[in-house]
């Protein structure tokens, strides 16, 4: 359920720009009146049967059907999600996931830890963390989530592995945009992030421009994840956490909508790849006790690195 807080900034928002204001008001519809913290309509991905979930973070399924090249078989499928935030809730939070290590590129499971996501994985990789974050571009390489994927199939062979790569999510590290790899200095802004520039229309570049950037960060990221699919042995899944609004009109009102809200539930936001795909021999996967405290991680620094990546808070 949102926040007081939440609500207070996004009524805030939408009383600045009619367009946030129509968005509130589909956000209103799709989750119950906020009564809804995700889409109780999408599957559970924990349950799925995989050795192997690879997330593409912010990536449709009709991008992924167009311009994928990797081996395996494709259907669409529908996500409990919008956001990260609510992929995170609505598959893994007070779950007993201690047989599952978490590779991720993006801190928004910090960002709610224990408080509103509290899983219990064996492991969490942050490879978001220091050495695995790309100061340029505000983000973490698709090649440097292989490595942290590699070292952790290696280390834990006998558990279930989440890959969680940030492209096709901006920042556009295959493009030569810039407006999407600024830090934000004040998460109170209603510009936050390139997809609100979009929405309050004061972002000075080409609609078409952002689209195809974000096309190019899904091309950058498929020959990566060809790679796992090669080096892990066993079921893998390529999925999304959720899809990305391009323009699109959104429902029950038609505001054309950029991004990815959290609550407002189009197909072109739930609509998800999933694609199986099978070489080898299948892990045999053991729980046990969580290895170390998801915790351990410095405020200061969580927060810096969801602001660069456009989240407010």
């Amino acid at each position: 359920m949102i926040s007081t807080r939440q609500l207070k900034q996004a009524l805030t928002w939408a009383i600045e720009s009619p367009n946030l204001l129509v968005r509130e008001a589909n956000r209103l519809y799709h989750t119950r009146g906020y009564r809804r913290s995700f889409n109780h309509d999408g599957i559970d991905v924990v349950a799925e049967d995989w050795d192997t979930l690879i997330v593409l973070d912010a990536c449709r399924y009709d991008l992924f059907a167009e311009r994928s090249t990797l081996p395996g078989t494709l259907r669409a499928r529908e996500s409990r999600a919008a956001h990260t935030s609510e992929f995170i809730r609505g598959n893994f939070h007070e779950r007993d996931l201690t047989d599952t290590v978490y590779v991720t590129a993006s801190p928004i499971l910090q960002r709610g830890y224990p408080e509103r996501y509290n899983p219990a994985f064996h492991a969490v990789v942050n490879v978001w963390q220091e050495d695995g974050w790309d100061a340029e571009y505000n983000s973490v390489h698709p090649e440097t989530m292989v490595e942290y994927a590699l070292d952790a199939a290696e280390q834990y062979p006998q558990k279930r592995l989440v890959v969680h790569f940030m492209q096709p999510h901006y920042p556009f590290i295959a493009s030569d945009t810039k407006l999407d790899k600024q830090t934000v200095p004040d998460p109170t802004e209603i510009t936050t992030d390139i997809w609100n520039e979009m929405m309050y229309k004061s972002a000075d570049i080409d609609p078409e421009t952002i689209v195809d950037a974000y096309r190019a960060n899904f091309d950058l990221v498929v020959p990566y994840v060809q790679q796992l699919l090669d080096e892990l042995s066993g079921k893998t899944v390529v999925t999304s956490d959720h899809g990305n609004m391009l323009g699109e009109r959104s429902w029950p009102l038609p505001i054309r909508e950029w991004g990815h809200p959290p609550g407002v539930y189009t197909p072109e936001l739930v609509r998800v790849p999933w694609l199986e795909y099978e070489s080898g021999p299948r892990r045999t996967i053991v729980a046990e006790p969580p290895e170390s405290d998801t915790a351990d991680v410095e405020d200061d620094v969580v927060r810096d690195r969801l602001r660069q990546l456009g989240y407010a808070e």
